[in-house]
């Protein structure tokens, strides 16, 4: 049985992740997607656009749902995920909403192996339906997410701003 590990991708929104992640799995590892877009065109399917704005702390709670659950599907070998699960208070406190004890406690019980970290990257941010904010919102999120992380005791490996091989190859070396 090979050793679990868990590898966290985490950055505000338009950084590569996604890109990074689509990469990841190409090579044969196992990938947790984002789940944020997934109940963002739930929310919409039932008539509610953004979920995130009209509700935060329902869109929240469905969120640390969904990614405990992908923390618990990983059982052995290497699994990468797109955001995790500290991500949820991290966005509360982008948006000065009260955090629930639970979602600080779910972030303190489900540790990741490593953590790398994308930043906001210009050039390549693009806003969509599900992706509302602005890249200067971006860039804040992203420097919430650090700090948020370093704070519960990660340390975050910053990704460089290369093409995506060049990326890989960086993450690659570091796992």
């Amino acid at each position: 049985m090979e050793k679990l590990k868990r590898i966290l991708i985490i950055g505000g929104p338009g950084s590569g992740k996604t890109s990074i992640l689509r990469a990841i799995e190409n090579k044969g590892f196992n990938v947790h997607h984002e789940i944020s877009r997934e109940v963002t065109a739930q929310a919409q399917k039932d008539g509610i656009q953004q979920l995130f704005l009209t509700d935060p702390f329902a869109f929240s709670q469905e969120l640390l749902a969904g990614r405990i659950l992908q923390f618990k599907m990983a059982t052995e070998g290497i699994h990468f995920y797109d955001r995790g699960i500290p991500d949820v208070p991290a966005y509360h406190v982008f948006t000065g909403d009260e955090i629930p004890a639970a979602f600080i406690k779910a972030s303190e019980e489900h540790q990741y192996d490593q953590v790398f970290f994308l930043p906001s990257w210009k050039e390549i941010y693009k806003s969509d339906r599900e992706r509302y904010e602005t890249y200067e919102q971006a860039v804040i999120l992203g420097d919430i997410l650090h700090s948020f992380y370093s704070n519960l005791g990660y340390t975050l490996i910053k990704v460089p701003k290369f093409d995506i091989k060049k990326r890989l190859t960086f993450i690659n070396d570091r796992i």
